[in-house]
């Protein structure tokens, strides 16, 4: 049983540096552009130890259309009469304050909810986060690639209802503590990042697509297929400045790849990346700036010409977390004041 693998890995005395406690979080969401909003949440609260604690869970109003309905399953008219994030952001916070939040890909799950706290005028009450892929990593798991549905199966919990916050955030939990027993026996140091909370935020125009969460696009009626309006991206409209430099900033017009699978729908990644002013490449050459993959040692194509041509290489976490602080194209310019 979980229980017992847990305690046969739990060590005494536990690691002193260790936190003191961990929110296990998952939110569900209408995009992964920087205006898109939540739309659900849950929290599994964990002790030291990684004992749960508590649980709790939310539906969230976005005041917009809900996005890839196909994936959470959460429709306007679900979402309704669900409270917007301001009415729940005072109880969101007393689950996530002092503890270390935990997700898979946190930064990704990190950036939306500071996001959301922006926007109503506050900050959440998170400074450190950890994310189970990292953790994956460093404990160095046999795992076939870094969805969420594979890490169950290493330590056998059972996934109820993928892409609902509350379930996805149990399956984590559960995969979380007997990760957290291994490192604690091995006295690890846990991959913790700082969080640093927004002060401020302005939404783009898109945001004001739908003021509220009543209004039913044509793409709903159309199938999930078809959830934007044109699938065709645009073509990027900056220069590639060249290749990208590791410990820096990704720069408008790189040209982008993505190998391999992804813990987030690779669609909605890409779509992401364009957002952002990014040039999504279909294949690697030498004019490559970085290959996004989890798995960089693999025998796929992008994979093999990538090391080819010795172009830079991130996992699908830290890319996220890039595509959070992208530098606009201007400021790359020869000459132009740099950040």
């Amino acid at each position: 049983m979980l229980e017992d693998r847990i305690a046969a890995a739990s060590p005494s005395p536990w690691p002193a540096a260790y936190p003191e406690g961990y929110a296990v979080v998952d939110v569900e969401t209408t995009g992964l552009a920087r205006d898109d909003r939540i739309v659900s949440a849950a929290v599994y609260q964990l002790d030291a130890r990684g004992r749960v604690e508590d649980s709790w869970y939310t539906l969230v109003n976005p005041r917009r259309d809900p996005g890839p309905v196909w994936i959470h399953g959460l429709t306007a008219e679900v979402l309704a009469e669900a409270p917007v994030f301001e009415d729940i952001a005072e109880e969101f916070g007393r689950r996530l304050d002092g503890r270390v939040l935990v997700a898979h890909n946190a930064a990704f799950d990190w950036s939306m909810i500071a996001r959301e706290y922006a926007r109503a005028g506050s900050e959440a009450p998170v400074r450190r986060r950890l994310c189970t892929i990292a953790l994956s990593k460093e404990l160095g798991l046999p795992l076939p690639n870094h969805k969420l549905e594979s890490l169950a199966a290493h330590y056998g919990v059972e996934q109820r209802q993928a892409h609902h916050a509350l379930d996805d955030a149990r399956v984590l939990a559960e995969t979380f503590r007997p990760s957290l027993a291994l490192a604690a026996e091995a006295n690890l140091r846990l991959p913790l990042l700082a969080c640093q909370p927004l002060t401020e935020w302005s939404d783009g125009p898109a945001a004001t697509r739908s003021a509220s969460v009543g209004y039913q696009p044509s793409w709903q009626h159309r199938g999930a297929a078809n959830w934007r309006p044109n699938r065709k991206r645009p073509a990027c409209p900056y220069p590639n400045p060249g290749r990208y430099e590791p410990g820096k900033q990704l720069v408008q017009g790189m040209r982008v790849a993505f190998s391999g699978d992804t813990s987030i729908d690779r669609e909605l990644l890409e779509d992401r990346a364009t957002e952002a002013g990014l040039h999504v490449a279909t294949s690697i050459s030498r004019l490559t700036s970085l290959l996004v993959t989890n798995d960089p040692g693999a025998c796929t194509s992008k994979a093999v010409r990538a090391r080819q041509y010795g172009t830079p290489v991130v996992d699908e976490a830290a890319f996220v977390q890039l595509l959070s602080h992208v530098r606009p194209a201007e400021e790359a310019r020869p000459g132009a004041r740099g950040r």
